[in-house]
């Protein structure tokens, strides 16, 4: 039965309509980012009146655009390994295996999302402080404080997400492995894996954009050195002036790594996050 025509055309409206409001953002960025600085911070023109690739340069000379990328890249690369193979393990033997207290740790789990991440941020400051002292580990002003930081924000949401993943994953698939001769390890990797990639992916895009964005951890838990991209591009903004057109094209230049790799992975991150909501 074909939908009648004041359908199609009140979609079609629709549609347009919230393209337009989600490009419309966009469009102000790039073109802010072509503009110069006197355009940007006047009177506000949707188009601009001259175009320049300038800013796209001084991006890396009035911040040290370069190292926070690298710290960032670091940072949010490693909290994605590490959250993935943790979750990875913690998630199949919540799945597969009984053991006591198995329910206390899946609620815990769950429970940990119910409080906002500020709350964290005093305890943790004190935990790497008195680390520090009591043990010359300086994780205070560090990347690696910083992934574990992060690691308490993304673990708990990736072994939950992996949980009821590998719960829609047939028993049948272990136990033929294990008849084969695989041990549970090497069912895991050989059989349960490939067939959870979906899930595993999009656990892996969640953590790696909560590192990616984060500031106010990022803010408190690093120094000059080891500071991240997301905190890095405050220092755009001086006591006389912001370099709104910097801002813009840093904004572009840092979300080039986010979009691609969500494009990439598009297939697999939609395929994962709708898993197991029909069994």
């Amino acid at each position: 039965m074909a939908a009648p025509q004041s359908f199609l055309w009140t979609r079609r409206v629709i549609l347009t309509f919230l393209t337009a409001f989600v490009l419309l953002p966009v469009y102000v960025m790039v073109s802010s980012s072509l503009k110069p600085l006197q355009d940007v911070s006047g009177k506000f023109s949707w188009i601009p009146s001259g175009l320049t690739v300038k800013p796209y340069f001084d991006i890396w000379e009035t911040v040290p655009l370069a190292r926070y990328f690298v710290n960032s890249l670091i940072v949010a690369g490693a909290a994605t390994v590490l959250s993935v193979i943790i979750a990875v393990f913690s998630a199949y033997a919540v799945s597969r295996y009984k053991f006591r207290g198995k329910r206390v740790f899946t609620v815990t789990v769950l429970s940990t999302q119910m409080f906002p991440g500020i709350l964290f941020l005093l305890p943790l400051f004190l935990i790497f402080v008195n680390i520090g002292n009591s043990t010359g580990v300086a994780l205070y002003g560090s990347r690696g404080g910083l992934i574990l930081t992060y690691l308490t924000f993304s673990l708990p949401f990736s072994i939950w997400m992996l949980i009821g993943y590998f719960d829609s994953i047939p028993r049948d698939l272990d136990e033929a492995a294990l008849v084969d001769g695989c041990g549970p390890v090497r069912a895991l990797f050989r059989v349960v894996v490939p067939a959870a990639v979906p899930g595993i992916v999009a656990v892996a895009v969640y953590a790696f954009m909560t590192a990616w964005g984060e500031v106010l951890f990022a803010s408190v838990m690093t120094n000059d050195t080891t500071r991240t991209l997301a905190v890095g591009l405050q220092g755009y903004a001086t006591q006389n002036d912001v370099y709104w057109n910097q801002v813009m094209a840093a904004s572009l230049v840092v979300s080039v790594p986010i979009v691609a790799g969500f494009l990439l992975l598009q297939r697999y991150l939609v395929a994962g996050l709708t898993a197991g909501a029909v069994k």
